[in-house]
């Protein structure tokens, strides 16, 4: 079959490497067009591919009693209850937020959100993390305020509430900010969609907000450094968004899954149309007719039309006969739609345009054909010697607890509506929780850089842990984790191997505790030449849980409080390195063995609280500001340890205890906190405490 060229097109990008170019050429026996070649260096891209990854993750435990469909979807199913289903899903929109942090954001949001409404799913709640440079920068604080206003507006104007979210601060993300999103939906266990192509002669009908020019080249953009004139030269590749229309596509869907109607369905993302109709008809075949988009453009050429990375749209596959039915819901919703295309029997990928044909490949090659990357993987150690650190103890703590990783963020927080669809029962502690059917849903995210950084196999391992210890502490169970896997430049030989150990550490500690990772995102060159860094190690995670609906409340006066668990101290990695410069050894790996009991006192009436980022003071400076306490052993351990395993507890009733191991420490109740420890006392005026936990927000309100 001829190919046609259209004339004065061009790829908009250099980035097939001459081994990939020469490699295609030899398997085709011809050149590669303008658009085949823009397809490859999209879907081959590390971002949709997972070229450098792919070996690693076939290693994680994806499959469990409750998993319906695990990874390779747009979003993933498990099971909650027998008449609900979670649909679940986690992306990054890295680069993206950087160059545009307002637009890069909200789009990292709608794009997440569409992946769950593919599914056929309503979502119900997002969460978000983030990991800028430090706070003290002005580019810094600046990206953190549009980042943060991006996500608030497009997911307060779709009506989904954001209840959990974690915030780290590193120079090492000057440059190269992460926003990662988790959004959560529900779906009947027995209806819910997926995005691979049933039926040749299906028709593909793509509907939605006009396709322009925005996005162009996203997902090889989010595989390559970002350059000192990033800002500038890369703006092209960020999408622009509209909630509007995206609170129009979640009706829309919804209305026509319930019809029955729709075959498949799939998000337009990363390489836009011609990623979502290869991706989605990998199961047969296609023919796509690009004249057919809707645009909002003119003289748009094949390859804009087929990988502008527009927002707000969707291709389904539907039996030609439905079509005149689900006109009429898309046309109810004022949403354009198109046939752009049709599901073959042959396993070829086809596009013609003005009457040429501008690409015709095997689609197995397209899709899952990239080649895999298997980098020289060198292991380091840059754990240091523990030094003692100086200066009053009083002061150590305040600045540990104004530090911007522990200080509440409650100048974020203010931005989400958190009660929208009127599920959420809290939002405080370490998890958020909705009442879902006649239990439950429990949802944590976080991550440990820095611990990471050190011990890459020990830091990921005991992430998962500390994301299962929140749930424990809201008395749920863990039923599934995502990941996002962000990390600079596998090229590096310490970055590979911190890569391949990171996920052996995350995998292991999933089995431990019985929560399969069933889907995620992996974003990889996360360096910044403007900058000189290179990001921590942030493999990421989401978890959901199940349990009771127990409102967060922190205890009573009277109360006792205690710590139960046990682990080895450790100092390297945490918040008190960062402030002095300590060092010492990071954390081991944790034993999840007490996650039980902790789940079953909390269930009982008890209080518990994860020990974690800025150890025991930041546990009981958020918990029990007003208590008084007497801790043994050394002073600088007791306080900012925060090795994995242990949390701080509280109960009436000392039957509540029985079996925990706990070692009671003081009482909840006086007019601030005072602590004896190594032969001293120090004391905290609940104003003192109050303005070091404030610390992140007086920052941004004095902008």
């Amino acid at each position: 079959m001829r190919i046609i060229i259209s004339a004065g097109v061009k790829p908009f990008c250099i980035m097939v490497s001459a081994g990939d170019l020469a490699y295609l050429e030899e398997k085709l026996k011809r050149p590669i067009t303008p658009l085949e070649y823009a397809c490859f260096e999209n879907l081959w891209s590390e971002h949709c591919s997972y070229r450098s990854t792919k070996a690693f993750l076939k290693t994680l435990p994806t499959t469990g009693e409750n998993v319906l469909l695990g990874p390779g979807d747009d979003a993933a199913i498990v099971k909650y209850s027998d008449d609900i289903a979670l649909a679940i899903g986690m992306e990054s929109h890295n680069h993206p937020s950087y160059v545009d942090p307002f637009d890069g954001a909200a789009t990292g949001v709608g794009g997440i959100v569409r992946d769950i409404i593919s599914m056929g799913a309503k979502p119900i709640a997002l969460m978000d993390l983030l990991y800028f440079g430090q706070i003290t920068e002005e580019k810094n604080r600046y990206l953190l305020e549009h980042v943060v206003q991006g996500i608030g507006d497009y997911g307060n104007c779709i009506g989904v509430p954001v209840v959990r979210g974690e915030v780290t601060f590193d120079r090492g993300y000057s440059g190269n900010p992460l926003v990662n999103v988790v959004c959560v939906g529900i779906v009947d266990p027995d209806k819910y969609l997926t995005a691979r192509v049933k039926k040749p002669g299906n028709r593909l009908v793509l509907y939605g907000a006009a396709t322009g020019r925005d996005g162009l080249g996203g997902a090889s953009f989010a595989s390559r450094d970002l350059s000192e004139d990033a800002e500038a030269e890369d703006r092209p590749c960020v999408q622009v968004g509209d909630p509007y229309t995206e609170k129009l596509l979640i009706d829309a869907t919804l209305e026509m899954t319930a019809t029955g109607k729709i075959v498949a369905c799939r998000d337009l993302g990363a390489a836009g149309l011609a990623g979502a109709s290869s991706e989605m008809s990998s199961s047969y075949g296609a023919r796509i007719e690009a004249d057919c988009v809707h645009l909002r453009e003119n003289g748009m050429n094949e390859v804009e039309i087929m990988l502008a990375e527009s927002q707000e749209r969707m291709l389904m596959e539907v039996a030609k006969d439905d079509i005149p039915a689900l006109a009429v819901i898309m046309e109810k919703y004022s949403l354009q739609w198109r046939d752009i295309g049709e599901v073959i029997e042959e396993a070829r990928y086809i596009v013609t345009f003005e009457g040429n044909m501008v690409c015709d490949l095997p689609i197995d090659l397209l899709v899952e054909g990239a080649p895999g990357e298997a980098w020289h993987a060198e292991p380091y150690s840059h754990e240091r010697p523990y030094q003692a650190p100086g200066g009053d103890l009083k002061d150590l703590c305040l600045s540990v607890l104004s530090h911007p990783d522990v200080a509440r963020k409650d100048w974020i927080s203010r931005q989400y509506d958190h009660d929208v669809q009127l599920r959420t029962v809290s939002v405080a502690g370490g998890a958020g929780l909705l009442r879902l059917g006649d239990s439950a849903l429990a949802l944590s995210c976080g991550c440990s850089p820095r611990h990471i950084e050190l011990k890459p196999y020990e830091g990921a391992a005991n992430t998962v842990y500390e994301n299962a210890a929140n749930l424990a502490c809201v008395g749920s169970n863990p039923l599934c984790v995502v990941n996002c896997l962000n990390f600079a430049s596998p090229v590096h030989p310490e970055i590979y191997w911190q890569l391949g150990e990171a996920v052996r550490g995350m995998g292991d500690m999933a089995i431990a505790i019985g929560a399969p990772v069933v889907g995620g995102n992996v974003s990889l060159y996360n360096e910044s030449d403007e900058f000189g860094t290179r990001i921590l190690p942030t493999p990421s995670i989401g978890m959901a849980g199940k349990g009771p609906v127990i409102r967060y409340t922190l205890p009573a006066d009277g109360a006792t409080l205690a710590i139960a668990g046990t682990s080895a101290p450790a100092l390297g990695g945490s918040v008190l390195d960062i402030v002095t410069g300590c060092g010492g050894e990071a954390p081991e790996m944790a034993d999840p063995s007490i996650l039980e009991k902790i789940r079953l006192f909390v269930q009982n009436g008890g209080f518990a609280a994860d020990i974690s980022a800025g150890g025991l003071i930041a546990a009981l400076a958020e918990c029990a500001p007003a208590a008084t306490v007497s801790l043994a052993g050394d002073a600088i351990s007791a306080l900012f340890d925060e090795s994995s395993g242990r949390f701080l507890i509280a109960y009436a009733d000392k039957s509540l205890a029985e079996g925990l191991d706990a070692v009671e420490i003081g009482a909840v109740g006086g007019d601030g906190l005072i602590i004896s420890v190594s032969g001293m006392t120090i004391r905290f005026t609940l104003q003192e405490t109050e303005a070091a936990l404030d610390a992140l927000t007086s920052v941004m309100y004095a902008e």
